[in-house]
């Protein structure tokens, strides 16, 4: 099968995002070969394959029509299409969906001393970052007038070096600004990976693989949080079983053999089961329960 019947996906080679993409792709039935220090992860159950990239070039290579599909960070994603603008270029590709990892936010860090009252504080200062279109449009939002050293790396160490006052930085659990006594105080962007595609039309079979592909991702990320219970209960507490199932509607009922006054109950439920839960069914008369992983499904 020529390249123009494989799908191509592009993933970060190295970062946050890269496990979590591989992953992804392998929960969807993805059996893959990659050689050592090989960039091409090839498809060998499925005509797709994965290529392994910097994260900013992602949405170049899918606007490009190099890569059908790509995952990356929405604050690349938001970062190029800023960018794509400044310059005239229409920004081609379209984001197909969220995905539920890589959940982080740009914002804005002073140093621990720095007296902080809200954005009008940074007006006239040096922001240190490496996402510049994004703090630019933020400081023309909030109407703010300060100068944006764009820098590649090693953001955070900006004001210790005199390159900067404040920074303006990926954040997820804040450790790094800690360690560099840096506190958060404005939140810029939420981000989380995104799934986008490429503006050129795909072949059918193409198309057909991609329609699957969405349609398993849909499922993985159904089941991220779901479990699956069971339980025996009381015909006369099942109102009460029902209200208290976290993220379940319609719970399958199954008579028990030799009782008429105890049933069965089945469900999924789509957020998490804590023993707080449990101990409510039990107290409102379940018994046997069973917590089980959901490991695929189909919306």
């Amino acid at each position: 099968m020529d390249r123009e019947e494989r799908l191509r996906v592009a993933v970060q080679k190295s970062g946050r995002l890269t496990d979590h993409s591989l992953d992804l792709m392998s929960r969807c039935g993805l059996k893959y070969s990659r050689g050592k220090d090989q960039l091409l992860c090839y498809g060998e159950n499925m005509p797709l394959d994965v290529l392994l990239v910097r994260d900013d070039d992602i949405p170049d290579l899918v606007r490009e029509d190099v890569c059908d599909l790509g995952i990356v960070g929405g604050n690349v994603v938001h970062e190029k299409r800023l960018g794509f603008m400044a310059r005239g270029v229409e920004p081609l590709f379209e984001v197909l969906q969220p995905l539920d990892f890589g959940r982080c936010r740009l914002s804005i860090a002073v140093p621990d001393q720095f007296r902080y009252e809200g954005p009008a504080s940074i007006d006239g200062l040096r922001i240190a970052t490496t996402y510049p279109h994004t703090v630019a449009d933020w400081l023309e939002r909030t109407g703010i007038k300060a100068e944006v050293v764009t820098l590649s790396g090693a953001v955070e160490i900006a004001p210790r070096l005199g390159r900067a006052d404040v920074i303006c930085d990926l954040v997820s659990t804040g450790s790094t600004l800690q360690a560099n006594h840096l506190r958060e105080v404005e939140v810029v962007l939420q981000s989380q990976a995104m799934l986008i595609r490429t503006p050129v039309p795909l072949p059918q079979a193409k198309e057909d693989w991609l329609r699957r592909i969405l349609l398993r991702i849909d499922g993985v990320q159904l089941v991220t949080e779901s479990k699956y219970i069971m339980l025996h209960a009381p015909r006369a507490a099942l109102p009460e079983i029902r209200r208290l199932l976290p993220g379940s509607e319609y719970p399958t009922i199954v008579p028990l053999e030799g009782t008429t006054e105890k049933v069965a109950v089945h469900a999924v439920c789509r957020e998490n089961v804590f023993w707080e839960t449990l101990e409510s069914l039990k107290a409102a008369g379940a018994s046997a329960l069973l917590v089980l992983p959901v490991e695929k499904m189909l919306p």
